[in-house]
């Protein structure tokens, strides 16, 4: 069976396996060991299994169960709750502010924990409803909340960038670098647009009313509780950029700021480390599953000859740079 076929036959059965529910990690897997078993035989599963433990072996992925324990600590703590309700009060009666602040808060965010999936949930838990009862428009509060939680896979540290840097072989740190400066610039046109649509439609964003307006205390307040964030944030990123810690050494770094600001906070417990634990155990325990599966369909479809496959073919095209990066996409 030739190349195109099994290219065919792959994406095929990812499609399928996904539309009938498998998830991603196991549908992945499933494809791989097929592959592998119909073009090898019972050899095709060692050499599945070299391509995984190669992976595993690599110290770096270490910073992702440390990450997702810090995400998790903040979110028990209540520092991201609270640094929403600070940004409300900084932001003032702006049209459309609460919507620019929830992109605002989602940065950083994105930079203390790096965790698509729970930055969402966060954010739909604490800015939407909050949308919804000044009277935004349910498609655009929505929108706002999907679009900017996915901003943590851009901004550093993300744990997207940590599982491609290890199965790419590409330095983590360079992936971190080269993904602030998009991450920043795609927030604030995420931001610009919201203050653009809300200024030629006001009835889409209502600004906060007077009696709800910011007052010298609460803005005191509310620039005091931005200290946690600003910290659990620059002990991760500036021990990276500084280059006194590692990707790794950073995120247990991480881990450790998150837990004195629960501690200071008298947020610390048993339960909270214990609840704690078991998300971190059960988000990882995902990533797992996706980078296994990864890992082994990129390595026994590589073996079978399909990277020379996919570069002959985008040669053969002979399009303009720009025309084949969006083909990738």
């Amino acid at each position: 069976m030739g190349i195109e076929i099994i290219t065919l036959l792959i994406i095929a059965s990812l499609f399928f396996l996904m539309a009938v529910g498998v998830p991603l990690g196991a549908s992945t897997l499933l494809v791989s060991l097929t592959a592998a078993l119909l073009k090898f035989g019972a050899p095709g599963l060692i050499l599945v299994s070299s391509n995984v433990v190669h992976v595993f072996e690599k110290y770096t992925l270490v910073a992702v169960p440390f990450f997702v324990f810090m995400a998790n600590i903040l979110e028990r703590g209540g520092v991201a709750r609270e640094l929403f309700t600070s940004m409300a009060i900084l932001g003032g009666r702006m049209r459309g502010g609460v919507a620019v602040q929830t992109v605002f808060v989602s940065v950083i965010l994105a930079a203390m924990s790096g965790i698509v999936g729970g930055e969402i949930v966060l954010l739909g838990l604490i800015a939407l409803p909050q949308m919804f009862r000044l009277g935004y428009d349910r498609k655009l509060s929505i929108g706002i909340i999907c679009a900017s939680g996915a901003l943590a896979t851009l901004i550093p540290p993300s744990i997207v960038m940590i599982v491609y840097g290890v199965t790419a072989n590409v330095s983590i740190s360079d992936l971190f670098l080269g993904g602030t400066g998009p991450g920043l610039l795609l927030a604030s046109i995420y931001m610009l647009y919201i203050y653009s649509r809300a200024r030629m439609n006001p009835a889409l964003a209502p600004a906060l009313p007077e009696k709800e307006g910011p007052s010298g205390p609460r803005k005191r307040a509310a620039i005091k509780a931005l200290i946690a964030p600003l910290f659990v944030i620059t002990s991760v990123m500036g021990t990276i950029y500084s280059g006194i810690a590692s990707v790794t050494e950073a995120a247990a770094i991480g881990a450790c700021a998150a837990l004195l600001v629960a501690l200071l906070r008298r947020r610390l417990s048993y339960g909270m480390i214990r609840d704690t634990f078991r998300q971190t155990v059960l988000t990882v325990g995902s990533v797992v599953w996706l980078v296994l599966g990864a890992v082994s369909l990129v390595g026994i479809y590589n073996i079978i000859g399909g990277s020379r496959f996919l570069q002959g073919v985008l040669e053969g095209l002979d399009w303009h740079p720009l025309l084949v990066v969006l083909l990738m996409m």
